[in-house]
């Protein structure tokens, strides 16, 4: 099949935005979901689900590369390889993060970058930095880092020729909240992250455009019961949605449970934050510039052993929330597509099954791993139904 063809997946269980349809048919037709629904399914090439759980691909916001390819790159070539191996495992929809750099770095990965993100590859770039907290920089080289003056930020803008769409930075340097403003005003989402700042440094970022913290929890001053710091604030506040990774590692099962069910399914998204050894063996590998040690699946920085990304896949990430977590088929759809796809701007064509939206689907077994995966109404990986 290839997206021109037009076909009905049947028998399935259809996680829809009012619920799970037991039952239920989706046709698709042109690469989008034609219509879907229960009971007769309309005449055409039918393909028998046998029960599988049908959800909308995957959209990830934070992931850094895959296969053992990253996108702090120059070769387009390569970043396409870890475009492809985040797609076996069901993510449709991606931004491509890059970690700290030099300016003229980072201005040549992000023109490697640019014909992925025109050719809808890539839904666009995320920036993590260079304008974070050299005490929370985690996997970051510290000598890469900078104050996010209105220039510096004007000229990673335009490096990306309108490919950056989010910026993580801590709001405490100088500059800071200005230039989350800058980055609001210039329609790119501004995140918190990385950041070392208080509760009084961190409100104000909020009320001047920040909407998302990157990597609860993760690379940013610990929550204390006198003294909020970032994860208080930016969990506590209806304005931003939080990011987990949710590996089970970055963040115990419970602190998962307890983020997403406080911030609930409107505010909660899960991300990979993955690295080039995913869905690669263990072994050494780069982050940006920094040597990584990979063993048993974790990955940690040669020189102190902090971690440094994961190797997580968004269909682990849906797993390890309903599985780990505990929480609901419904809760982990809306974290792994729902919610980040209106983050994006792009909800009417990703991140939800209804008419009309890109044929983007994840067919899920019982212990909820991968059978297929359609993108825009081409199958990834067959379902062998």
């Amino acid at each position: 099949m290839n997206g021109s063809d037009d076909f009905v997946l049947t028998g399935g269980r259809l996680a829809c935005p009012d619920g799970v349809l037991d039952g239920g048919w989706l046709s698709v037709s042109g690469g989008l979901i034609a219509d879907l629904g229960t009971g007769n399914p309309p005449e055409g090439d039918h393909v028998d689900l046998r029960g599988a759980l049908v959800v909308p691909g995957f959209v990830d916001l934070h992931c850094h590369g895959g296969g053992g390819s990253s996108f702090s790159t120059t070769d387009p070539g390569e970043a396409a390889k870890a475009v492809a191996a985040h797609r076996r495992h069901g993510t449709t929809t991606m931004l491509a993060s890059l970690v700290s750099d030099p300016f003229a770095v980072l201005s040549n990965q992000l023109a490697a970058l640019s014909d992925l993100v025109a050719d809808g590859e890539l839904a666009g770039v995320h920036l993590e930095g260079p304008f974070i907290a050299q005490t929370r920089c985690g996997a970051h080289d510290p000598d890469a880092l900078r104050e996010p003056d209105s220039s510096a930020v004007d000229a990673l803008l335009d490096a990306g020729r309108g490919t950056v769409r989010m910026v993580t930075l801590a709001p405490e340097l100088t500059g800071g909240i200005k230039a989350v403003r800058q980055l609001a005003e210039s329609g790119v989402v501004a995140a918190i992250g990385h950041t070392d700042g208080t509760e009084e440094q961190i409100r104000p970022a909020i009320d001047a455009g920040a909407t998302v913290a990157t990597h609860l929890f993760n690379g940013m001053r610990p929550l204390h019961h006198r003294e909020p710091g970032p994860i208080g604030v930016l969990l506590d506040d209806e304005r931003v949605t939080v990011e987990l990774i949710c590996d089970l590692v970055h963040v115990h099962p419970t602190v998962v449970r307890l983020a997403a069910r406080h911030a609930g399914p409107d505010r909660t998204v899960l991300v990979t934050d993955a690295m080039s050894a995913t869905d690669a063996a263990d072994g050494t590998y780069t982050l940006g510039r920094l040597a990584v040690d990979v063993r048993d699946g974790v990955a940690t920085l040669a020189g102190n052993g902090a971690l440094a990304g994961s190797t997580l896949t968004m269909d682990a990430a849906f797993r390890n929330l309903v599985h780990g977590a505990g929480l609901s088929i419904s809760d982990a759809v809306r974290a792994t597509a729902s919610r980040p796809a209106e983050l994006l701007g792009i909800a009417e064509q990703a991140g939800h099954l209804r008419r009309g939206s890109r044929a983007d689907l994840v067919l899920l077994d019982d212990n909820l791993c991968p059978m297929g995966v359609l993108r825009r109404g081409e199958w990834v990986t067959p379902s062998d139904h």
